[in-house]
């Protein structure tokens, strides 16, 4: 049997007197898409940072990749993409920029780290944008320079916080697009939250 990419069991979390989370448990298997579907104030994102290890859980044990989140948080981190909720884009930088600041913080520089950028600006469609600063995309390219920014280090799970949300349509569909791209391609395992059906 393989270690799960992802396995939560009995996870509870509680603010001072209000619980958001009540020994929540699911594993999820490599190569799938897995979403915490539920209203706002419902626990999503509590379960998130607890995943991202920026959160200590009330009781109960998470793991990435076997790796116990409080227990080997540094190990987690190497293992992990976010794409937050709120966009973690330099707006003044360019996407180019932001990219090649991600991947400092991983430690790839040099050619490694511009072809990794190269390959992320191609896959996403931004190659014409690279040197545009990001304050001046749209939400929806925006949305797709975090997808990258989330993705050059090459992590085996990706965790996104409500990843559409203030997208319109169109930009929503092509954001799942480019994710189930990924899914396929490099059998990328996906944990995100959503208030969206």
């Amino acid at each position: 049997m393989t270690t799960p990419p992802i396995q939560v069991e009995s996870l509870s979390h509680s603010y001072r007197d209000r619980q958001a989370l009540r020994e929540v448990g699911f594993r999820v298997e490599p190569g799938e898409i897995f979403a915490l579907l539920g209203p706002n104030g419902g626990g999503k994102t509590t379960l998130f940072r607890v995943l991202c290890t920026a959160m200590t859980p009330t009781a109960g044990r998470a793991a990435v990749c076997g790796h116990d989140v409080q227990r080997q948080p540094d190990a987690v981190r190497r293992l992990i993409g976010v794409v937050f909720q709120e966009p973690s884009l330099d707006a003044k930088l360019t996407v180019r920029e932001n990219l090649v600041h991600q991947g400092h913080l991983y430690g790839i520089q040099g050619g490694a780290l511009s072809r990794r950028i190269d390959g992320m600006l191609d896959r996403f469609g931004l190659v014409d944008r690279a040197r545009d600063r990001v304050e001046t995309l749209s939400g929806g390219l925006a949305r797709r320079v975090d997808l990258a920014r989330g993705l050059l280090h090459q992590p085996a799970v990706l965790l996104l916080d409500e990843p559409t949300t203030g997208l319109d349509p169109q930009a929503r569909w092509e954001f799942w697009r480019y994710l189930d791209a990924c899914r396929r391609q490099d059998g990328l395992t996906a944990l995100l939250t959503t208030h969206y059906m």
